[in-house]
């Protein structure tokens, strides 16, 4: 399959700015304390379920990842740019960090307990969210757990230059109820969502989406239901 373009813009832009981005950034997490209770929900829940393998996509830096660390998981982290994953992997020798794309995950089926795309899903073309949501249906085992952070909005952002590098750099901007009906029609049950105002440093709102991979039995349900309306 050839890689869509959009997707070599986006590796060679985050190789661009891997430091630059890290120094920039580095304290996100200090200021964020929604991020740090959606994180901590998402890992207690993968606890909860028995734990098991987890995978943050678009790692970055590798901060997301030692966080869930932190909080106990059993997690790697797996990025497009080949210089964010050199940049993590001397940040956190401890923890293991590959070079990969969302939109086709070099792993088994029902592999994972858990899945998070923090900033990430947002440089994957609208047209193809829903294969990658599929995607990560496939890799997660029945009821593993799925969190997105995404900025709110109808408009995309491009960007041609960021933290003094010239980039090539599409931010999709979300409705989380659009994104939650994707999330439905890709076989995921919806557990929570938290929609919050933007910081001073943010152009805004942000949201977060915790989704769980329905169980045979419940999509078994789902079905039912439909046919059920469908026959009324």
């Amino acid at each position: 399959m050839t890689e869509p373009r959009y997707v070599r813009t986006t590796r060679e832009s985050y190789d661009a700015i891997a430091v630059s981005y890290a120094e920039h950034f580095r304290d996100v997490f200090d200021t964020q304390a929604y991020d740090r209770a959606m994180l901590a929900a998402f890992a207690e829940l993968v606890r909860g379920a028995g734990g098991g393998p987890v995978v943050d996509l678009g790692s970055g830096p590798g901060w997301v990842t030692a966080r869930l660390h932190s909080l106990g998981l059993a997690v790697s982290g797996i990025d497009l740019s080949p210089a964010m994953v050199a940049l993590a992997r001397r940040t956190y020798p401890d923890l293991r960090f590959d070079e990969g794309s969302m939109t086709a995950l070099d792993m088994a089926d029902g592999a994972l307990a858990g899945v998070v795309a923090w900033y990430s899903l947002i440089h994957i073309a609208p047209r193809d969210v829903p294969a990658v949501l599929a995607e990560f249906h496939r890799v997660l085992a029945p009821g593993g757990h799925l969190l997105l952070a995404f900025q709110v909005g109808d408009e995309p952002l491009r960007l041609t230059e960021a933290l003094g590098h010239a980039v090539s750099l599409d931010f999709h901007r979300w409705s989380p109820d659009r994104l939650a009906a994707l999330l439905d029609g890709a076989g995921f049950t919806l557990d929570a969502r938290l929609l919050r105002e933007p910081s001073a440093t943010e152009r805004t709102p942000q949201a977060y989406l915790l989704a769980r991979k329905r169980t045979v039995e419940e999509a078994e349900e789902v079905v039912e239901a439909v046919e059920a309306e469908v026959e009324a």
